[in-house]
């Protein structure tokens, strides 16, 4: 059985790129724009979340940090690797404050993303 992905991404080509090279490693990927998904997260059961650190904040409720520590702070969830994906320079301190299990920095090889999910999904 094919391990699952949640992938939360607000920009739409970022979010199809990593989905397409998900898929072709043979992981089930689902994919949001948005933190709303979360709502369903018992029904979707992933074993692992990609996390974009900033979301558009009229498509979500926080940001990626914030997700992350109530997803680490929820016994029901904290046993999902959880990684944040950013641009912004100090990405390790946040990924760090939101208790994710590691960050990918933007702009990544896609060879980089497949390693980390490898990593985390043995």
């Amino acid at each position: 059985m094919a391990k699952k992905i949640l992938v939360i991404e607000d920009d739409k080509d970022i979010r199809e790129s990593i989905v397409y090279v998900l898929e072709e490693e043979n992981y089930e990927v689902i994919s949001s724009e948005d933190s709303k998904i979360l709502r369903s997260i018992h029904e979707i059961a992933p074993d692992m979340i990609l996390l974009d650190n900033w979301l558009t904040e009229w498509k979500s409720d926080a940001n990626g940090e914030q997700l992350s520590r109530e997803l680490k702070s929820n016994p029901a969830t904290n046993h999902i690797p959880v990684i944040i994906i950013s641009a912004v320079s100090n990405i390790k301190e946040i990924a760090e404050a939101g208790l994710a299990d590691s960050y990918l920095r933007k702009p990544f090889d896609l060879s980089d993303l497949t390693d980390m999910v490898k990593k985390y999904l043995k």
